[in-house]
């Protein structure tokens, strides 16, 4: 009898989500509801999928309206009739354009008019499925209307909003927040009634008692309305479902496909390949998969037509279909990748292929699959309201200050210090923390299905301009929607740049065929770098964590590198087992410490689970579960379907099988636990294989072109590290840094022979319009022969003119900055315009005789650093302080145990959170020599010596030793003074510094 229910997918406004929506309804005995949240489609599929689970007839439909203003709630008849539903008001959504007042004629849709919304209407027509929704409010104004004449039309509208007056504190609170305003000044207009709740189903018969016609009509009308999408075990995949002309011309092109790669990716060709392929085959095909690859090998197709790299990953790079046909380039022959991870007769889903391609050339990507497949838009994901947002957004809508709702949101409170309504933004913040706040592209979801995208849900049009549908991956799997992810990078626009550069800089070495992975593999001096972690730069293996795991794990080959990029992930970690892996990769006669079974199932990886495969490994073999079974293990462990009773009904079979089986409960119980710790935090290992491959490409340009590679990293806008540390990497590799030149840079860097020039984009507050006009002048009538001449051709303000001397654009004129700066000021006329167009007649300047300027190099370190972000000369140039050691990073190994003060500039520092809920710091510096090394703050000292920026550091501590990797447990560690800048009088010396007492 509830036709206009809402949930919090009626955005700042509901207060509860469909799953409590459906629980109040079956506890007041409410047999059939329509679910209507405002302008939203979100949460549709999940309440048809719930409501069976409650006993519930479920309808759907959208309450449509202009901002908090209800023109009319539309219900679908059908599957067509939610589809038109979404049609139109998608039509307006894209367009950003007001609904009309009216409703839409539409075959398979019922449309209710409120009672006040026909009143201002004056409407006395309407359509066989045009209704007048009559809340309990409105019934004591009927009998006083024209309208009681028309009982064929009228039906129950009685909205539901809220549960209690606490979601109705809620619902005022969110239309604030909506509206950008204060609690006190939120107008009536813009809230709903107190009075939109839902009552038990024989209150509200009695309620509507005095017209039964009401309630009667409204009774045939929920009758009408049905619809259902196959959900769970029923489901079917939505996807599109033919390639070509028909699935049986599919499946004879990917055969087609097969034969002409095999023998591109196979020089011999053996009994375990062609069986493999032909296994594969027949279960893609049995599995309805053929339109599924076709689909993801089109898209790579067309990238590569146009010279994008790419990077195929996730379960679906297990698949030898996929590396014959291109889709992957990990050979699962030779990693002996499980099969059945991907693709099993028990699975629903087709694998997982994660696409990556360069972040420059995935927009074109994605329009091309836009262009190209009919039925086709964006997943969604919801971003709901985290606790330190919700709090600030209420203390604005409660005018609280800004020092208060800063204390709220930090968290440094006693409840004994906060008044009433610090204490009221704390209650709500607890009940709104977890809405959704609003709908947001997923980061990499593509859906491309058989049948038209609203005929499952509305779409919005983000500012990228790609429809994109109103529900996330969950309930997309769910109702048999699963997505193809194009994902874009920045390692593989390094590699295409890196390439690029090579050729203009070194056009001697003619073309690089990167895709040469094979050979890179088996390469001493890249493998030699890998065992080292001298990384930096290139994709997945730069970070401090992964160079000092390389460096433990002693990587020298490419399985090494693909076990290291899974043993990194958060669950390896957390489960106790990477040292464990670490110990028997070292050491092989600690390997006979594993379980045998375990050990049987694992050898590669010593008994120890590293892969997602591993999971269903010992699920399958360990305990007896099937695949299917196994599976369901693997995805509950990532959260998903954590809640749901296959996952629990799963977790009892796996430990009664182990106890028929004969395992000790210590042993079951340890298995289990690695399980649970792990499975939802560790890469497939054909996943890895695939980072793995790219890292390969990367470094083989790191070891034979480090410079052009490190230009290529700093025009893609880094890494893991700032651009200043990759500045630094590429001066350790023998380059000459150069400041921003007006004849030798361009807005990105560029480097010539040795010699790399830092791009114009670095520096601050330079004109974006000034770089195009003295670049665009240099390339059509060459290069700057004086300051004169570059003002004569230029036009260019006296500040912007003065940025790029301090920057030392002009330094090629040999002449001091100082001494530039005043021919600039008496040459220029910074308050008179000038014309921009060619002079045909070159002006006379003057030459100004200045007395002799002082200038120091540090005053040029205090402009890069003010222009740049970082100075180009060494900070430990700069201290103002003498060291106090000699000692270097490389002879940590000489000190282990012991006590030792090592000097280093900052590169990177992180937090990590205890078990125990406390902070550690973990921090990278380099020294002198540049070599890195890692300091770890315990809980003890990391609040008293706090790292407050780049800069050299003094790190005394003790030396601790790990699998042959060294660093530092911090004692103290105190950041060294700068020297001034000379221009300042309050410039810092040694007696000054040690008068102050600053001193170790």
């Amino acid at each position: 009898m509830y036709l206009n229910c809402h949930t919090y997918y009626s955005l700042r406004f509901g207060t509860f989500s469909e799953i409590d929506l459906l629980e109040m309804a079956k506890g007041f005995g409410v047999s059939c509801l329509a679910l209507t949240d405002i302008n939203n489609t979100s949460a549709c599929l999940n309440f048809i999928r719930k409501s069976k689970e409650y006993g519930i007839k479920p309808i759907v439909g959208i309450d449509f309206r202009n901002g908090a203003e209800q023109l009319y709630v539309g219900l679908a008849i059908n599957n067509e009739g939610f589809k038109e539903l979404n049609d139109f008001l998608s039509l307006y959504s894209h367009k950003s354009q007001p609904l009309p007042k009216e409703a839409p004629e539409l075959a398979n849709a019922f449309f209710i008019y409120p009672f006040e919304k026909v009143l201002q209407l004056e409407k006395i027509e309407f359509r066989p499925n045009e209704y007048i929704g009559i809340s309990i409010e409105n019934l004591k104004r009927l009998p006083f209307s024209k309208y009681k004449m028309y009982e064929e039309k009228l039906v129950v509208q009685q909205p539901v909003t809220f549960r209690n007056k606490r979601d109705f504190n809620a619902h005022r609170l969110l239309r604030a927040i909506a509206n950008n305003t204060l609690l006190s000044k939120l107008q009536k207009t813009e809230e709903g009634s107190p009075s939109e709740k839902m009552l038990p189903i024989n209150e509200l018969l009695k309620t509507y008692g005095d017209f039964p016609f009401i309630i009667e009509n409204t009774k045939k009308l929920l009758s009408t309305c049905s619809i259902s999408f196959g959900f769970g075990e029923n489901r079917v995949s939505q996807n599109q479902q033919v390639f070509g002309e028909s699935k049986e011309a599919d499946f004879e092109y990917l055969n087609e496909l097969c034969s002409i790669g095999l023998p591109k990716r196979y020089s011999t060709i053996t009994n375990a390949v062609t069986k493999r392929l032909e296994v594969e085959l027949k279960t893609i095909k049995e599995m309805d998969f053929v339109s599924y690859f076709l689909i993801n090998h089109e898209i790579v197709s067309y990238a590569n037509s146009k010279g994008y790299l790419h990077v195929g990953r996730g379960s679906g790079a297990n698949s030898i279909v996929a590396y014959i046909i291109g889709i992957t380039d990990v050979d699962p022959i030779e990693l002996d990748l499980y099969f059945e991870r991907f693709i099993n007769p028990y699975r629903a889903s087709p694998p997982d292929f994660d696409i990556d391609f360069s972040w420059k050339d995935r927009d074109d990507v994605t329009t091309y699959i836009f262009n190209r497949f009919k039925n086709t838009a964006l997943l969604a994901t919801y971003n709901t309201f985290k606790y330190r947002a919700v709090v600030r957004e209420l203390g604005k809508v409660f005018g609280l200050p800004k020092e208060e709702i800063d204390k709220l949101c930090k968290g440094h409170f006693s409840m004994n210090d906060i008044d009433e309504m610090g204490k009221l933004v704390l209650k709500y913040s607890a009940l709104i923390r977890g809405f959704p706040n609003y709908i947001s592209v997923h980061s990499a979801g593509i859906l491309i299905l058989e049948k038209p995208i609203h005929y499952y849900s509305a779409t919005d049009l983000p500012p990228k301009g790609f429809p994109t549908v109103q529900f996330d991956m969950n309930i997309a799997e769910d109702v048999g929607v699963f997505k193809f992810d194009i994902l874009g990078q920045r390692g593989l626009a390094k590699i295409k740049d890196a390439l690029d550069i090579i050729k203009e800089n070194k056009p001697e070495v003619g073309d690089i065929d990167i895709t040469q992975v094979e050979k890179f593999k088996v390469d001493k001096n890249i493998n030699k770098l890998l065992s080292q972690g001298k990384a930096t730069g290139a994709y997945y293996v730069e970070s401090p964590a992964m160079r000092g795991l390389m460096s433990k794990l002693r990587v020298n080959d490419y399985l090494g590198l693909v076990a290291a990029s899974s043993v990194i992930r958060p669950g390896v970690s957390s489960s106790g087992m990477k040292n464990e892996y670490i110990r028997r990769h070292r050491d092989p006669k600690r390997r006979k410490q594993a379980n045998p079974i375990l050990a049987e199932i694992m050898p590669e990886t010593y008994g120890i689970m590293v892969y997602q495969e591993d999971v269903l490994k010992v699920a399958n073999q360990f305990a007896d579960l099937d695949l299917g079974e196994a599976d369901v293990l693997r995805r509950g462990m990532s959260g998903k379907f954590k809640s749901r009773e296959e996952f629990t009904r799963v977790e009892n079979k796996f430990k009664s099988n182990c106890k028929a089986k004969g395992y000790t409960d210590q042993l079951t119980t340890k298995v289990w636990e690695q399980i649970a710790s792990f499975a939802g935090y560790a890469f497939a290992k054909g996943h890895s294989a695939s980072y793995a491959v790219e890292s390969y490409q990367s470094m083989y340009l790191k070891c034979y072109y480090p410079l052009e590679f490190m230009v290529a990293v700093l025009n893609n806008g880094g890494g893991f590290y700032t651009a200043e540390h990759y500045i630094h990497e590429a001066r350790m590799c023998g380059a000459s840094i150069h400041p921003p030149c007006i004849n030798n840079s361009n807005n990105h860097n560029i480097i010539k022979g040795k010699d790399i020039y830092l791009g114009f984009g670095y520096v601050k507050n330079l004109e974006k319009l000034v770089i195009q006009r003295l670049l665009t002048e240099r390339q059509l009538y060459g290069n700057y022969s004086s300051l004169d001449d570059f003002i004569d051709r230029v036009a260019i303000s006296i500040e912007q003119l003065s940025i790029l001397i301090r920057i030392g654009a002009f330094s090629f004129t040999k002449l001091q900055k100082n001494q530039l700066h005043w021919q600039a000021i008496f040459k220029l006329n910074k308050s008179k315009k000038r014309n921009t167009n060619p002079s045909l007649f070159k002006p006379k300047h003057r030459n100004f005789e200045l007395p002799v300027l002082e200038h120091s190099w540090l005053e040029d370190a205090y402009d890069q650093m003010e222009l740049l972000g970082f100075p180009l000369y060494s900070y430990f140039d700069m201290i103002a302080e003498q060291l106090l050691s000699n000692t270097k990073a490389t002879e940590m190994k000489n000190y282990v145990h012991k006590e030792v003060l090592l000097y280093g500039i900052l590169v990177n520092t992180r937090f990590n959170t205890t078990k125990h809920n406390k902070h550690m710091r973990f921090s990278t510096f380099i020294d002198q020599e540049g070599t890195y090394f890692d300091v770890v703050h315990f809980t003890k000292v990391v609040d008293k010596y706090p790292i407050t920026g780049i800069g050299v550091y003094a790190c005394y501590g003790k030396v601790t030793e790990e699998f042959g990797h060294y660093s530092i447990a911090a004692i103290w560690t105190r950041k060294i003074a700068q020297q001034g800048d000379p221009r300042a009088s309050d410039k810092p010396t040694f007696k000054s510094l040690k008068e102050k007492g600053i001193h170790n």
